[in-house]
């Protein structure tokens, strides 16, 4: 794959090459490959439908865990998150020690100390990581899914973007299964502050516990607001939100 570098913009198929534009601008390809049937049939490809295989439920895990969490997701997601995720769980298969190539899968990976921790601390937001904007510590009660931040002064433990007037902050307990695809998220009620200086103690609370023969997920959003006229609006659509996954066990 090459770099296109002229003033005129090519799209489509030329001879043996293949113009598109990608993230990175326009690219230039070459045509031809292997066909499809071969690389399905013949013997000699064998490794490559392994990690095709192994990389499909990667991408399927990652599915899973997005739609699970949908309703802290949706406003708190950089344009990558897929294809950051799929990456991430593509390690989380890789722990799996047990299953023979060709069939590591996430849902083994995941019981293993090795495969949650590459899980462990990802950002949804790649433009807003949690430990850039909550410059404060915070308690995880793994028992309930509670998130508590003691002392918490808004205008000095944030770091915030500009226009934004208020924040609202919210805790998920999530039970998933990625043998089943089975889950079970409950979130806590939603906090909202202004961004002052007022000092007060967030306790995050989901209201009980999420059933499931899963792992259980442990979430933190922050999410930022511009008030006119005594309405709250979405800040940038949600470009500045943050959503973390704090803990898996």
């Amino acid at each position: 794959m090459a770099k296109l570098k002229s003033i005129i913009k090519i799209e489509g198929t030329l001879d043996d090459l293949t113009f598109y534009k990608g993230k990175e601008g326009y690219l230039v390809k070459t045509k031809g490959g292997v066909s499809a049937n071969r690389i399905k049939n013949d013997p000699s490809f064998a490794r490559t439908r392994e990690n095709g295989t192994e990389f499909g439920n990667a991408a399927t895990s990652g599915k899973e865990l997005r739609r699970a969490i949908l309703d802290l997701l949706t406003d708190a997601k950089d344009d990558r998150v897929t294809s950051r995720l799929t990456q991430v769980m593509s390690r989380v298969k890789n722990a799996d020690t047990i299953s023979p190539r060709g069939q590591r899968n996430v849902a083994v990976g995941i019981t293993t100390p090795q495969g949650k921790l590459s899980l462990i601390g990802f950002n949804f937001n790649i433009d807003a990581i949690l430990s850039a904007v909550l410059l404060t510590d915070y308690t995880l009660n793994a028992t309930t899914g509670e998130v508590e931040i003691i002392d918490f002064i808004p205008d000095q433990n944030l770091s915030k973007p500009e226009g934004a007037t208020h924040l609202s902050l919210t805790s998920g307990f999530l039970n998933l299964d990625f043998a089943s695809g089975d889950h079970d998220l409950i979130t806590s009620p939603v906090v909202n502050l202004p961004i002052d200086n007022t000092t007060s103690t967030v306790t995050l609370t989901p209201p009980s516990v999420p059933t499931g023969s899963g792992n259980s997920f442990y979430f933190l959003k922050i999410a930022f607001y511009q008030e006119v006229n005594s309405i709250q609006y979405a800040l940038n659509n949600g470009a500045y939100n943050a959503l973390q996954l704090l803990d898996i066990i």
